[in-house]
């Protein structure tokens, strides 16, 4: 099992999350991780990561369907933002681009949610790998990672 899962799983236990992981084939995208889980688009709880002028990353989980507006995004975070490159993503979260899950950072960044989630009672979220998912109420994911509800969508 590679750390990154590990370190989900355990995150998903210390919360104490009603949760399972799966390991349902390539879900590297939201799109694949959809056709993957049998489930609609926005039932994926995409974890996207940006970083501010000032250093801090931010984490804005949303529904597969939906686009982050930058515009948007960056009044909640309170700075001007820009997709997190790679080395950034990993170094910080401990993730790589395709399994940034939205609880076991190696640093917990801010983290907003796209109030779509809420409409399903189940969302499917990367668990660490590009490859593992886990299913989980989505109040429930929220409330764990500690993100506040935002529009942040176009």
């Amino acid at each position: 099992m590679s750390k990154s899962l590990a370190r989900v799983k355990r995150a998903i236990e210390e919360c104490g999350l009603q949760a399972e992981v799966m390991n349902p084939g390539p879900s590297r995208t939201a799109e694949a991780a959809a056709q993957a889980c049998g489930c609609a688009l926005d039932q994926i709880a995409k974890s996207l990561i940006f970083q501010g002028r000032s250093g801090a990353i931010y984490l804005f989980v949303t529904a597969g369907g939906n686009r982050l507006d930058l515009t948007r995004a960056a009044v909640l975070a309170g700075e001007p933002l820009e997709r997190a490159d790679a080395a950034t993503v990993r170094a910080r979260t401990g993730f790589a681009i395709g399994g940034v899950a939205p609880i076991g950072h190696l640093s917990a960044p801010t983290i907003f949610a796209d109030p779509r989630l809420t409409d399903f009672d189940m969302v499917y979220a990367a668990a660490g790998t590009p490859d593992h998912v886990f299913a989980v109420e989505p109040k429930a994911l929220i409330e764990a990672c500690g993100a506040r509800l935002a529009a942040f969508t176009r």
